[in-house]
């Protein structure tokens, strides 16, 4: 018996009658396994009253069993730490964003300025998630440093998804461009925070125009072999097997695609302004919005329920109606994990 996560660089050899000759995928967990598997990790746990996994199983959709381990684990420190006598939906919820987007870093040092342009970067991706038809549900944002980046849009399909439209691939991509569009609105300059939400709009673009057939001017067609991968040390390069007019044309097709979905941040952003001001203020006082606060925002203009418990720290003061036009630049580093969309890099 053997197991790997890439059959696809396996010696064919291996796979001949008479040695590794059945094979059995398997995938990740759908919710009723995902259940399962948490009540089997949570047997050597205390859980509190009124605990219901199935909650937690469909809040984690694509999580691996390893991850889901993971979650109940970092749940139980988390219970530990704060003297709980058992594990409580809030510590489950933490440890599960924990698990997927990074640890929180509090200690983190950012000048009033980075604070700033983090807060009007995030803001955008979350507007643009409650605004736009066919997105994911927004389940939280804040500008708390978590992972790799200085500040976070998450969000939480409602059910197992296995396909995707292409109304909702485009979507997805305005989303991705609301960071950077939110800068040039606001600030009139940009940074390099955009870095991790170019990179994924841009592999996504291209799977459309090269895999999945959803460019007109290039058809039904997949070009560069999907599935024999050519590999050169530790990098991975796709095989190729068209023109160079071809790839000029695939270029065309993918810049069009992202071209098209920042005009449509920048139209929407634009045209709710205010709405992206409440959402950045909101998110320098309170640091962390869930998904029903930015909608409350976008529906009433104000934040009518903030956080509970929180309050700004002794002193500080609300930010100005202008925010500065010169903004301070983070490094350049690892982009976001799946499932969120990052500020600045940290």
């Amino acid at each position: 018996i053997a197991a790997t996560n890439r059959p696809d660089v396996l010696d064919p050899a291996l796979l001949r009658p008479g040695r590794f000759d059945r094979q059995i995928t398997v995938n990740l967990p759908d919710v009723k396994g995902r259940e399962e598997i948490l009540r089997v990790h949570a047997k050597k746990v205390k859980l509190a009253e009124g605990v219901d996994l199935a909650v937690v199983a469909r809040g984690t959709p694509g999580y691996s069993g390893a991850e889901l381990a993971n979650v109940i684990n970092e749940a139980a420190l988390l219970a530990a730490r704060r003297g709980l006598k058992g594990i409580t939906l809030a510590e489950l919820e933490e440890a599960r964003d924990k698990v997927r987007w990074g640890k929180e870093r509090r200690s983190l040092a950012l000048s009033e300025k980075e604070k700033q342009n983090t807060a009007y970067h995030e803001a955008g991706h979350a507007l643009l998630l409650e605004l736009l038809p066919h997105t994911e549900p927004l389940h939280k944002v804040t500008i708390i440093p978590r992972g790799p980046s200085l500040g976070s849009t998450m969000w939480l399909p409602e059910e197992d998804k296995y396909t995707n439209r292409k109304n909702e691939l485009l979507a997805g991509l305005s989303v991705s461009m609301g960071g950077r569009v939110a800068e040039e609105i606001i600030f009139g300059d940009i940074t390099n925070g955009a870095r991790g939400d170019i990179k994924m709009a841009t592999a996504i673009a291209r799977r459309m125009v090269c895999e999945w057939g959803m460019s007109e001017k290039m058809g039904m067609v997949e070009y560069g072999d999907h599935e024999d991968y050519v590999f050169l040390g530790r990098d991975i390069s796709r095989a190729r097997d068209y023109s160079e007019a071809t790839a000029e044309q695939i270029d065309q097709e993918v810049r069009k695609l992202l071209d098209d979905a920042y005009q449509l941040a920048k139209s929407t952003l634009t045209t709710n302004r205010d709405k992206l001001e409440v959402i950045a203020k909101a998110l320098l006082e309170f640091e962390t919005l869930d998904g029903s606060q930015i909608k409350e925002i976008v529906e009433h203009g104000r934040l009518i329920n903030p956080p509970p418990g929180a309050s700004p720290p002794p002193g500080k003061k609300m930010p100005a109606e202008k925010p500065p036009k010169q903004v301070v630049a983070a490094p350049d580093v690892t982009p976001p994990l799946p499932g969120a969309l990052g500020g600045a890099p940290a």
